[in-house]
């Protein structure tokens, strides 16, 4: 091995033996790794990654699905994770302590789930507590990370999907008087509007300010909103939305509750990525569609239903940029170390905070 292979060992960048390989070369390469650990080797891949890497998942999904597949795959021993950290996180979480959970690349964050920190979270419970007193149950979205999962279990809260999340509020309002919603406010008002919830009754949780954003008197708020967002479907505008009337009166909209209020309140249908994908694949030949979700989810549902007209809600949306990170050199990489014996990029939860953060699980999967 050479100084410049050392070099990229230490620091995580691509070697040259990976860099100067064409696709088709990375291609063959994958899958000779892939036939050569055969079932000890498992990728899961999340719906937003991009074809050059789905092409090699072993199964595609959203992130809890994605992890409790793995979990439940015990031949295993590499699982090699294709998504975000904080996905890479939960499926370390499900699975056993002789299987890794590799992420490809470590940059591979999300931005929503980097908007509410424990410290933050702890300092926040601390002050709502002060003001309110034992009357608040947490929920937090999946989209977060292990520590923030795992503040919730042991607060006796749970986690949501973006499927489940009516159902989960609904069981936490009957509770307690309140909730914490973390860290998607967005997902949270449009959820608990859904259940009649007015937005009057909502207050957003500012942690960089470490206040409470409201009008009116505090013993009238149900939901606390914790302000974060993510970073793609909050690019989702009104303004799309009536661009689209415009031009396509007769285009169906369909948008992610990730997405603001105003957007969900005027698209015709809103729901998870399941929910948006199984609506496509069951609608009609030549049916008309603008989807507010991720643009390589929308760009894969585009080539699959040819017999649809589909476009984006938003013709100028970018993928989502972390999740981009994963590509198919970072996943040669990551195969390549396997099959050297030095796994690198292993997503290890503390064994404390799994605990907690399955007790937010198995609240949520119990109501499931």
């Amino acid at each position: 091995m050479g100084l410049l292979d050392e070099l990229t060992k230490e620091t995580g960048m691509l070697p040259q033996s990976i860099t100067n390989l064409t696709t088709e070369q990375m291609e063959e390469r994958v899958r000779e790794i892939k036939d050569l650990l055969g079932k000890k080797l498992f990728i899961p891949g999340h719906h937003y990654q991009k074809d050059e890497v789905i092409q090699f998942a072993d199964a595609v999904g959203d992130s809890l699905q994605l992890a409790q597949i793995s979990a439940r795959n015990k031949d295993a021993e590499y699982i090699v994770f294709c998504g975000v950290h904080f996905m890479a996180e939960t499926a370390d979480i499900l699975t056993d302590g002789n299987q890794s959970v590799i992420l490809p690349d470590m940059r591979a964050g999300c931005s929503m789930a980097d908007m509410a920190d424990i410290y933050q979270t702890e300092k926040a419970w601390e002050i709502l507590m002060d003001i309110f007193g034992d009357t608040i149950l947490p929920l937090t979205y999946v989209n977060s990370t292990a520590a923030i999962k795992s503040f919730v279990g042991k607060n006796g809260g749970a986690t949501v999907t973006s499927s489940n999340a009516h159902r989960m509020v609904e069981w936490a309002l009957g509770e307690k008087p309140r909730i914490l919603f973390l860290p998607d406010q967005h997902l949270g008002r449009n959820t608990a509007a859904d259940l009649g919830v007015a937005l009057t009754e909502m207050a957003v949780w500012d942690p960089v300010m470490n206040e409470l954003a409201f009008e009116g008197e505090l013993g009238d708020i149900k939901v606390i909103l914790w302000k974060g967002h993510c970073s793609v479907h909050e690019n989702f505008t009104v303004k799309n939305i009536e661009d689209v009337r415009s031009k396509h009166p007769d285009m169906n909209i369909i948008v992610h509750p990730e997405c603001r209020r105003e957007v969900v309140e005027k698209s015709d249908m809103n729901g998870s990525t399941k929910y948006i994908i199984d609506t496509i694949e069951q609608s009609e030949a030549g049916s008309k569609w603008a989807i507010g979700t991720e643009m390589n989810l929308v760009k894969r549902l585009i080539d699959q239903h040819t017999d649809k007209e589909i476009v984006s809600l938003n013709p100028y949306m970018c993928p989502c940029l972390t999740m981009n990170r994963i590509d198919l050199p970072h996943l040669l990489w990551s195969l390549e170390n396997i099959v050297e014996g030095n796994p690198r990029n292993i997503i290890k939860v503390d064994e404390k905070v799994s605990e907690n953060a399955i007790f937010a699980l198995e609240r949520m999967l119990s109501r499931a």
